[in-house]
């Protein structure tokens, strides 16, 4: 076995929770949402214990000034690694934060962005920057130019404040929801965004942009290309893991559909030493009704045997039949990895003239 640099991992908090959908909106765990934060964080460390390195929260929704101290206490030694801003569940952003027709709930909502940034520079963490509230819903309801120019003001601002604090900042795209056309729908926007936000002057080299998976899978997007695309570019900052049917953002668990994507995904991050640099595999997962600690512990479980079989992959002959193009070949060696052997072929063999 080829054996590579493991990242380390970290958990969003929100897998935790009620676990609302349209038809239960008070969510199918109605336990969980009657906690505390501070319980909540404590029952995720005592469910996951070793499997875990650390937890991603949303500001100032799931952390902020008035927790911080306890959520750090109940973590009990793993680190709160990433910041991510939540302003999209509140309901006086019902028209975006950043785009908001009503300039001071748009200098509301980027001044409580920077204090989500201070925060995070405080406890030497990441901030992720997710803007599902900043789009539109009908073909005529808003002006490209206002929003666009309110989006983009915006980020460049958070992160110009960012830059100065030190903090690494994540751009994450979907194409919907809760908005149903979310501006930074895709990677290309994404990109976009950031050359943008360089144009106007502002230090994007902690600007980087974090995949989630289930994401790119509802635009198509094919995980381990775009892994190497943002690598090339210099944006690879981090990873959302998980899974879903690709129609909706489902959040299922790592490896229950699309494997042979993940798969690829892993044995990419691995030819550049992903995590080299402190990147994480972050798992964003939604249960909604399985047992929260079981669902994200068989995600850790599944991809980290995901990434062991991606290390089983013969490297030269992969890269020789993919420099062929030789899709065959390139299958043969992932089989052969998986268990699809000459040995296979022999018992297959018996089996079958006997």
């Amino acid at each position: 076995m080829q054996q590579s640099l493991r990242p380390k991992n970290s958990v969003g908090i929100w897998a935790f929770g009620g676990n609302a959908t349209r038809f239960m909106p008070s969510g199918y765990h109605p336990e969980a949402a009657a906690e505390s934060m501070v319980e909540k964080t404590k029952r995720a460390v005592e469910g996951l214990d070793w499997l875990v390195d650390g937890f991603e929260y949303h500001y100032p929704t799931e952390v902020n000034e008035d927790n911080l101290e306890q959520i750090i206490q109940a973590l009990n030694g793993k680190d709160l690694y990433a910041v991510a801003l939540g302003l999209f569940s509140m309901p006086k952003y019902a028209l975006g934060s950043f785009i908001n027709p009503q300039a001071h709930l748009r200098r509301e909502a980027v001044a409580t962005a920077k204090r989500g940034v201070d925060l995070a520079a405080e406890i030497g963490a990441t901030f992720i920057i997710w803007p599902g509230g900043e789009g539109y819903n009908y073909p005529f309801q808003a002006s490209y130019e206002q929003v666009w120019e309110s989006f983009l003001d915006a980020i460049a601002e958070v992160v110009d404040h960012a830059a100065a604090r030190g903090v690494t900042v994540f751009l994450e795209h979907k194409n919907s929801e809760p908005a149903m056309k979310i501006l930074m729908r895709d990677l290309g926007m994404t990109m976009y965004v950031v050359e943008k936000v360089r144009q106007k002057g502002v230090d994007t080299s902690r600007l980087k942009i974090n995949m989630d998976w289930q994401h790119l899978i509802m635009n198509g997007e094919p995980l381990a290309e775009y892994a190497w695309i943002l690598h090339r570019e210099g944006l690879l900052g981090h990873q959302h893991a998980n899974s879903g049917w690709g129609t909706f953002d489902d959040d299922n668990m790592v490896g229950a559909s699309f494997f042979m994507q993940t798969l690829a995904l892993a044995k990419e991050l691995q030819r550049f030493n992903y995590g080299a640099n402190g990147e994480r595999i972050g798992f964003d997962l939604f249960p909604y009704t399985e047992d929260q600690v079981e669902a994200v512990k068989r995600s850790i479980l599944q991809w980290e045997f995901i990434w062991s079989l991606a290390e089983k992959i013969d490297s030269a002959q992969l890269t020789s039949a993919q420099n062929d193009r030789d899709a065959v070949a390139a299958y043969q060696t992932v089989y052969a990895a998986l268990g699809l052997d000459e040995d296979f072929i022999a018992e297959l063999k018996h089996s079958r003239t006997r």
